[in-house]
């Protein structure tokens, strides 16, 4: 019999409203069919982190590795409930509100997780100037460059508020939540290009190792596929994130409409 653990309550929080992705602005997603602006799904994935932290400890945030399809938005304000059950050596994941599955994902311990050598995934200086988003923003096989970020203590904390993380291991034991490491490999594509609307739809990401408060983390990033479907452009990245230029923290891929239909037919 299929053991489910407890489920997990979170009201969710648009923390992007203000943001540069006008996909999370009420009246613009409203033009796109949303009911309104959508809750990042990085924060969606952070969300999901909670119950393999929960069930694994600190192992999960050493050498965790957690998949998630973004399948349906989660707007601001509703209550959701994560959902975990054991499958295999495993969980099962998903997102539901209202009846019906938001996202949907799988999180496992890695016994001796593989960690890329740091020469395939040479340092990237950021582009001087964005410029609006085009077919060379992402062609394939680029590397792409993005500025360091640092979560300090009061940064951590304000993240944890913004993804309703209640865990107090994180600013405990200083270590940075694995959402963070979601929010720069959107960096990546936001430093890139000048985006219109645009929408995060699915990430893997193989923990390698904890990052502390004072770590300097970085992705360096690669284009590894970018295409059409359903008159969507898609982006997939692949990419390294290294604290302080030595130590990699996550092995991630990330999968993203960087262009909607609706702005492709325009």
């Amino acid at each position: 019999m299929t053991k489910r653990l407890e489920p997990y309550l979170v009201e969710a929080f648009n923390t992007a409203k203000q943001s540069e992705n006008k996909m999370h602005d009420d009246s613009v997603a409203r033009k796109f069919g949303f009911s309104g602006g959508l809750v990042p799904g990085v924060d969606v994935l952070a969300y999901m982190i909670h119950p393999p932290v929960q069930h694994w400890g600190r192992d999960f945030l050493e050498r965790g590795l957690i998949e998630a399809r973004f399948t349906k938005p989660v707007y601001d304000g509703e209550t959701v409930e994560v959902i975990a059950e054991e499958a295999g050596e495993g969980l099962a994941l998903s997102v539901e509100g209202g009846g019906e599955i938001r996202a949907a994902g799988t999180a496992s311990l890695t016994q001796r997780p593989v960690v890329p050598a740091l020469d395939d995934f040479p340092d990237t200086a950021a582009v001087s100037k964005r410029l609006p988003v085009d077919a060379n923003s992402y062609v394939l096989d680029k590397w792409l460059g993005t500025a360091p970020r640092v979560w300090p203590e009061d940064g951590l904390a304000e993240y944890l508020g913004e993804v309703r993380e209640a865990d107090d291991r994180y600013l405990r034991e200083g270590i940075v939540h694995p959402g963070v490491l979601q929010r720069i490999m959107n960096k990546v594509l936001v430093d890139n290009a000048l985006l219109g609307p645009w929408i995060h739809v699915g990430s893997r990401m193989q923990l390698l190792a904890t990052a502390n408060t004072d770590d300097e983390l970085i992705a360096r990033a690669k284009v590894t596929a970018n295409y059409e479907k359903k008159g969507h452009r898609f982006v997939e990245l692949d990419a390294l994130i290294v604290a302080n230029g030595t130590t990699p923290v996550a092995h991630c891929q990330h999968i993203a409409i960087t262009q909607p239909r609706e702005v492709v037919a325009a």
